[in-house]
């Protein structure tokens, strides 16, 4: 301990040097802990079930990625029945919002680094097979919402209570999830936002405007998550395309300036897909790692998340629901994920296992771009980690709707939100990665096992989409009809939210 300098008081100023010593060993020992357990659990568990569950449910589907697609876009123009509740296009707004983050740019940028560019064709592959289970999982979300006064809610723990009868594993899902996405995903898409900035100041001032930066990032996604469910959605209808459109455009400049580069870029892509050099954590291969763990990052497919935007959206069936978040896994992943391998891979960019992930993606574009680029970049990196920081946010309001049946605490949750981003903010860049790593896989676990025992169902409600349109029906769903008989909706009567008297919303 050290006291060596006077107050103008005349007291004595004391720092306690033993103070930040712990706080640093406890940050570097949960680094470590969250780090090990990560890799164990995707290596030998998650990673194998995302794999039998893509190709479960692409064979249950009819492989439905490539044969329903149009059928997918055409969907999203589907209105919702009453003012108050949320569109097929909002909800696909708010799962893509909370899909497009930094790990379209971070992730796919760290994938590369830590597991070479062959990372990039496992993170297409799994987004391929992932597209599926996206399809069922939010599919069973919709089968089995409820409604809350004048909104619908559900997802996995809605599903894993009513159609499997183990209310227990519904709250250890959401658990897992507003761990996941509260503390893990939001601290970490605060702390790219925060990282962003490093580029525009003074080393000695990072800190400083880390604080800033979290400070002003806390107060605006307060705002706006106590708005409510229809603010979120409104601002991510309205973020999201234009984040989207505004990152491709530049990653096509760029690519395209250096289009001798891309056949170079596909290459080094595809030369080692099979080189199975062991990965950190496990026995799986680093490329197939980095890019299964990374893409699930970016996409979430099977990991139980856009379940919980799915359920929100007023739509006659089921699937169709499911169909729209299979097509945010293809812009979050073919789209907007390849961009950013391609923009890396061709610009010329030199980087090494020591590289950090956006230091990586801001040289790549100043290289090519300059200022103007790297301003753009800022701009594109701050909307999609602030629009994840909400989308996050309704997954795990509705957990805890799930887990408490009331409204009476949602202040001091909204609150203890707020206070993690600003903490992710001026948090460490390691720890941010292996916490959301070490939750993302124990929620995907959680999630897997259930939508793998709940296929015969799933099967059922997509035999009853194909078995309509094939009869030129705009399909509309009654659960009894495909024998499903424990739901509080799809009964007759009860196709749409306007069907129902309205109800004034519980006071939150």
């Amino acid at each position: 301990m050290q006291a060596d300098s006077q107050g103008k008081g005349g007291g004595v100023v004391i720092y306690d040097a033993s103070i930040g010593s712990a706080v640093e060993s406890a940050a570097n020992w949960l680094t470590d802990f969250f780090g090990d357990w990560q890799g164990y659990l995707f290596s030998y568990i998650a990673i194998p079930l995302l794999v039998i569950a893509g190709v479960l449910f692409t064979w249950l589907g009819g492989g439905a990625q490539i044969r329903l697609f149009i059928t997918s876009l055409k969907t999203i123009r589907e209105r919702a029945t009453t003012d108050s509740a949320v569109s097929p296009f909002q909800a696909l707004m708010i799962s893509t919002a909370s899909r497009v983050g930094t790990g379209n740019i971070a992730g796919v940028t760290a994938a590369i680094i830590a597991g070479g560019p062959s990372a990039v064709f496992w993170m297409w592959l799994m987004a391929s097979l992932g597209a599926a289970s996206a399809l069922v999982e939010s599919t069973l979300a919709q089968v089995y919402k409820q409604k809350m006064g004048k909104e619908f809610r559900g997802g996995p723990s809605y599903y894993m209570q009513r159609a499997l009868k183990q209310r227990w594993m519904g709250v250890v899902f959401a658990i897992a999830l507003i761990a996941c996405y509260a503390w893990g995903f939001n601290a970490l898409q605060a702390n790219k936002i925060s990282g962003v900035t490093d580029a525009y100041v003074a080393e000695g001032s990072h800190t400083l405007v880390h604080v800033i930066v979290g400070v002003v990032l806390a107060i605006i996604t307060g705002v706006t998550i106590y708005l409510g469910q229809k603010a979120i959605s409104w601002v991510t209808s309205v973020l999201v395309p234009i984040m989207a459109v505004l990152y491709l455009a530049m990653g096509a400049i760029i690519i395209l300036k250096n289009a001798g580069e891309i056949p170079g870029a596909f290459g080094s892509i595809f030369s080692d897909v099979f080189t199975f050099k062991a990965g950190a954590g496990g026995f799986m291969g680093t490329a197939i790692m980095w890019g299964i763990k990374r893409g699930l990052f970016s996409n979430e497919a099977g990991m139980g998340s856009a379940p919980n935007a799915a359920a929100s959206a007023d739509t006659s069936h089921p699937v169709k629901q499911g169909l729209v978040q299979m097509l945010s896994v293809f812009i979050d992943t073919m789209v907007i994920c390849s961009t950013t391998a391609l923009m890396v891979l061709t610009s010329g960019v030199v980087w090494n296992s020591d590289s950090k992930d956006m230091t990586v993606v801001q040289d790549a574009v100043k290289l090519n771009l300059g200022s103007a680029g790297q301003l753009i970049l800022t701009i594109s990196v701050l909307l999609f980690a602030f629009s994840s920081i909400i989308g996050n946010y309704y997954y795990t309001e509705s957990n805890m709707f799930f887990i408490l049946k009331r409204r009476s605490n949602l202040h001091v949750f909204r609150g203890a939100v707020v206070l993690v981003v600003f903490w992710g903010a001026i948090q460490g860049y390691d720890l941010a990665w292996n916490t959301a790593d070490f939750l993302m896989a124990i929620m995907a676990i959680i999630n897997l096992v259930a939508i793998l025992l709940l296929a015969p169902r799933a099967r059922a409600v997509i035999k009853d989409f194909y078995a309509q349109r094939k009869a030129g029906k705009d399909p509309t769903f009654i659960a009894a009809e495909v024998g499903i008989t424990d739901t509080d909706w799809w009964k007759p009567g009860m196709v749409t939210l306007s069907d129902q008297p309205e109800e004034e919303p519980a006071k939150a």
